[in-house]
């Protein structure tokens, strides 16, 4: 999940411990990625094209990645065929922020050049497609999937680089605590934990990763990036609502500002018909878990979502970082 608003290089906070990090190893991480990031532009695009940033989501679960694979089905090469069938021509999709295999997201950013080409008369470039017409096209040829749509696109320069130029990037990570059975809608879209984990150990660990480390044995082998380190703005983990969406960042400081507990949302979200009202045609009484839910009504899990947001991450990074967190 990527987020694409400007937003101002991290300050070390008062209250945060300094970083270990010399000055010199910080620099050398953060020029890395300029360099990373001037090696990407094309600085010689073709006359007549038109470069749009757009904004997709997807359920990952039928996705293998979102990297462009040979004979699999992938975020990009969905999307470049929707964009062949509206331009009629292929188009190469570059993402701000690559996914793995059954890994969802609220709102990817890629960029994309299109050139207008006339129907009626072959090689004449027309002016380009206005961008609510882009979406509108995109998503017709995109409807069939059911799993992705186009939520957004907007014309940039040139010279705009959705992966470089993004400011920061938040991942997700749901926990369903509980030992009840998973829900059929939660299937693919949280990791299910039956026993209880101990929310403020959780807490308290999450801000020994959080500045500007070497996150060297978090990353995955495979991990091409030049440097190691990497500033990780946020990691916090919240009791909240369970629900397929997120607080937003005003909304986890006011949480955490108010001086709610951590079982707080727990408290407030019990749900459940009352005893003695009608679920189902049927009358709800006690049962034999000394709950009265009412019949066809299932006990509602405790939801932890835990939070990382950075400029960048490396390999494996994420996943690796959410993982030791909830086993603290």
């Amino acid at each position: 999940m990527t987020e694409v608003n400007p937003k101002a290089s991290p300050e070390e906070s008062p209250n945060e411990r300094p970083s270990k990090i010399s000055k010199t190893l910080q620099e050398e991480g953060d020029s890395s990625e300029e360099e990373e990031e001037k090696e990407a532009v094309d600085k010689s695009m073709k006359p007549g094209l038109q470069r749009y940033l757009v904004a997709v989501e997807y359920i990952g679960t039928r996705f293998c990645g979102s990297q462009q694979q040979l004979n699999h089905r992938t975020v990009v090469g969905v999307l470049q065929e929707a964009f062949h069938k509206f331009i009629g021509q292929p188009v190469t999709i570059c993402l701000s922020s690559r996914t793995d295999a059954g890994v969802h997201a609220l709102s990817n950013v890629c960029h994309v050049d299109v050139e207008r080409i006339s129907k009626r008369k072959p090689g004449e470039v027309l002016p380009p497609h206005e961008p609510a017409v882009v979406r509108k096209a995109v998503n017709h040829f995109l409807q069939k999937e059911g799993d992705i749509m186009v939520t957004d696109v907007r014309s940039v320069p040139a010279h705009f680089h959705a992966r470089f130029k993004a400011q920061e990037r938040t991942y997700f990570y749901r926990l369903l605590i509980g030992p009840e059975l998973l829900s059929t809608f939660e299937k693919d879209r949280a990791w299910h934990v039956s026993e209880e984990l101990d929310l403020v150990s959780m807490q308290e660990a999450c801000k020994v990763l959080v500045g500007h480390h070497d996150f060297s044995s978090f990353r995955a082998s495979g991990c091409q990036a030049k440097s190691p380190f990497r500033t990780l703005e946020e990691l916090s983990v919240l009791e909240v609502v369970s629900t397929p969406y997120f607080p937003s960042i005003t909304e986890r400081e006011q949480n955490s500002s108010n001086g709610e507990g951590p079982h707080s949302f727990h408290n407030k979200c019990k749900t459940g018909l009352p005893t003695g009202s009608i679920s189902n045609g049927f009358m709800a009484g006690g049962s034999n878990s000394g709950t009265d839910l009412g019949f066809g009504i299932r006990r509602r899990h405790r939801c932890y979502v835990i939070t990382a947001r950075s400029r960048s991450f490396l390999y494996h990074q994420v996943g690796t970082v959410c993982v030791l967190c909830s086993l603290v």
